[in-house]
């Protein structure tokens, strides 16, 4: 390896012009089967010992292979999965700016194996912060993702960067804020001739929101990842402001979160258990539309006449967590002897109910906005009978009452049968009309 980076003789395999070079096949396959092997933690302790890290900094700075490149990130990765070989790639700042380097690569697997490195690093607690910090100190690693994010079409590299970005915010706030303004003004770059280049000028939801589309049909775990990476946004007022202050007011934000929930997850064909499945996506997506709704209660796209759909689909969503309920019920009833089955389902139970949360604040929200002629086209087109409402009413008494009893007067003026139906079902309502 040390001789393909610094030849006593040139290489007759290299480009002339000092371009890209392909790897001999030989070598390819040897330095593959250490890639593989390096997964053992004895090869990657002899790895490290034998200065490894030092080899492929030779590597980066000198090749014009970017397959060769891929395969030594790669190596790097695979080593930095065991805690003490973590602990010094990681402390090693030369090493360290050099990966983040490899982030502005146009190669997509190198690029992939360089996000696979930076995860696994940002897992291990006793090193996340060395590198949370070398990224805020490194500018263009926003850049960077937020190129990748915006242009790439590799699902695989959008999922894995995603994961990065996710890890991230999670973990730095601060390095979340930084990413949110960042996007704020130009980064002027130098050019060839007198006057400067503009760069780019990335702002993090569009970018966040060209990768969701790219991963939405071919990776249910991507679309996870990037409705997670904005939820985490809506957890700062900057973060909400940056979603609904965009050129178009959050439009696109909400077009699509709308047609996720009302075209694609949680389907009227789809069996109730499904709701296990998707529970953490549309926890996710539903937060995000209950800060947009609550912040833009302005904007044509939250209208009422154009959400009735998605009111039917929260209710359809609280039907099906009904039935996930009793099922939850019977599991952990069948599995009292079991340690493990009976902590699976309160792990279930607990994530349904963060689910359920979500999903009622907004449903009540969305409630309180209905108009006369909003229920009479809800009950049209079938969203709103009487047994969704009651599955509404079930679901919000009696934490959103003042909700449920606004709702009621309004339905009494578009169906007063149906009106007076409920007020039975739930006599505790009687005593507010």
């Amino acid at each position: 390896l040390s001789q393909v980076i610094a030849p006593a003789e040139p290489d007759p395999a290299a480009s002339p012009e000092g371009g890209r070079t392909e790897l001999d096949e030989e070598m390819e396959n040897d330095i593959c089967k250490v890639w593989d092997m390096s997964m053992d933690e004895d090869v990657a302790l002899f790895l490290q010992e034998f200065n490894a890290p030092d080899i492929f900094m030779g590597v980066f700075a000198k090749s014009k292979c970017p397959r060769l490149t891929e395969i030594c990130v790669g190596i790097l990765g695979n080593m930095a999965c065991f805690q003490d070989i973590c602990m010094s790639i990681s402390k090693d700042e030369n090493l360290g700016q050099v990966l983040l380097q490899r982030l502005c690569d146009s190669d997509s697997p190198t690029l992939l194996e360089t996000s696979r490195l930076l995860l696994t690093c940002l897992s291990q607690p006793e090193v996340a912060n060395v590198w949370v910090e070398r990224i805020r100190e490194n500018p263009s690693v926003y850049d960077c993702v937020c190129f990748i994010m915006s242009s790439s079409t590799n699902v695989e590299l959008l999922v894995k960067v995603g994961e990065v970005v996710d890890k991230l915010f999670d973990l730095d706030e601060e390095l979340m804020l930084n990413w949110i303004k960042s996007g704020t003004c130009h980064s002027v770059g130098p050019s060839v001739d007198d006057s400067p280049e503009e760069l780019p000028d990335f702002k993090i939801v569009p970018c966040i929101l060209e990768a969701a589309k790219q991963v939405r049909s071919d990776n249910p775990e991507g679309l996870d990842v990037y409705m997670h990476i904005l939820q985490l946004l809506t957890t700062v007022d900057e973060g909400i402001q940056a979603i609904v202050q965009a050129p178009d007011g959050g439009k696109e934000t909400w077009s699509l979160l709308y047609e996720l929930v009302c075209q694609e997850l949680c389907q009227p064909d789809d069996p109730p258990i499904i709701v296990q499945e998707q529970k953490t996506v549309l926890a996710s997506i539903l937060s995000v539309l209950s800060a947009m709704f609550a912040s833009q209660t302005e904007q044509e796209y939250t209208r009422m006449r154009k959400n009735m759909p998605l009111i039917g689909s929260l209710i359809r969503i609280l039907q099906y967590m009904e039935g996930c309920g009793k099922r939850a019920v019977e599991n952990s009833k069948e599995s009292e002897q079991e340690e493990t089955g009976r902590t699976d389902v309160n792990e279930e139970d607990f994530h349904l109910k963060i689910l359920k949360d979500i999903c009622c604040e907004l449903l009540s929200n969305m409630l309180q906005e209905l108009t006369k002629e909003n229920t009479l086209e809800g009950l049209h087109q079938g969203h709103l009978n009487e047994q969704t409402c009651s599955c509404a009413f079930q679901n919000l008494l009696p934490l959103y009452s003042a909700s449920v009893e606004s709702f009621l007067e309004v339905l009494r003026e578009a169906d007063q049968t149906l009106a007076d139906n409920l007020e039975k079902r739930f006599p505790s309502l009687k005593v507010h009309t």
